[in-house]
């Protein structure tokens, strides 16, 4: 299964993915936020991330951004997942690099096909 990279400063919500993702196979690497969740997908090379992007410093857009353009990271498929509902930040994280945007509330099955999607290119 796929090696995914969690990145938000909620431990509720790392709990909550990390759960989900593990009871489905797939290995779960965390950071709780923008700047550790570079770092680690520079050194970890995970085949997704998942990104908050409310987080304290660097937010999850310019985390995006940064992964979306760094020539080691740029292959690396990013899931923006969010409680921002808004049209505009959509656009917003697509145009930072997202292939994907999800609005918490997430649910398992939402998660997991999504991440099956990008996966598959």
């Amino acid at each position: 299964m796929a090696r995914i990279l969690v990145v938000d400063d909620s431990p509720t919500e790392i709990k909550a993915f990390s759960a989900m993702l593990e009871n489905n196979g797939h290995e779960v690497i965390t950071a709780e936020n923008g700047a550790d969740g570079v770092a680690k997908a520079r050194q970890e090379k995970p085949d997704v991330v998942l990104m908050d992007i409310v987080m304290p410093g660097l937010n999850g857009f310019q985390a995006t951004r940064q992964l979306t353009k760094d020539d080691e990271t740029k292959n690396i498929p990013v899931i923006i997942v969010t409680t921002k509902d808004q049209e505009t930040d959509r656009v917003w994280g697509k145009r930072q690099g997202a292939v994907g945007y999800l609005v918490k509330p997430v649910t398992e099955a939402t998660l997991l096909s999504e991440i099956d999607s990008v996966m598959a290119g």
